[in-house]
């Protein structure tokens, strides 16, 4: 047996913990939801069981870290991870700012296909143009959800 591979993995622990703490906020948040349906299934029981998986996936996390054989992990990519923190904000802002939801998609889309390397920033913005109106027609129009709406979505 490698004495390696007995020494606790302090980050998988720290992953594990993490995992623990948004099961714990699901199960929570899934508590204060409105009990509507009589019939013993409610809106709460799909974050339930979301809540339950990630708690089954945090304990097992725990469990292979504990023993230090969780599987070596590669350095990450500090650029590509700003790309993608960089879309999230820009997604937050132009939707909060009342842009809407096209444009923060292709921003986003086009943020994330940077992060992993591509270099083709107008082409890009047009594939997530087009997801994002994709997206849009099928959430908003067929099936009457509600997304958030800018100057582009009420010409739709």
């Amino acid at each position: 047996m490698n004495p390696k591979a007995t020494k606790p993995d302090t980050a998988g622990i720290a992953i594990a913990a993490g995992l623990a703490v948004i099961a714990a906020v699901i199960w929570w948040d899934a508590g204060q939801l409105a009990q509507g349906s009589p019939y013993g299934l409610g809106p709460d029981a799909a974050p339930r069981v979301i809540a339950v998986g990630l708690a089954v996936l945090a304990l097992a996390n725990f469990a292979i870290a504990w023993r230090g054989r969780l599987p070596h992990r590669e350095a990450g990519d500090l650029g590509a991870i700003v790309w993608i923190i960089g879309g999230l904000v820009a997604l937050i802002a132009i939707i909060g700012l009342g842009g809407g939801f096209i444009p923060a998609t292709a921003i986003l889309f086009a943020a994330t296909a940077r992060a992993f390397g591509r270099r083709a920033l107008p082409a890009d913005l047009a594939i997530g143009f087009v997801i994002g109106v994709g997206a849009y027609l099928l959430f908003a129009k067929l099936l009457t959800l509600s997304l958030p709406m800018g100057p582009l979505e009420r010409l739709i």
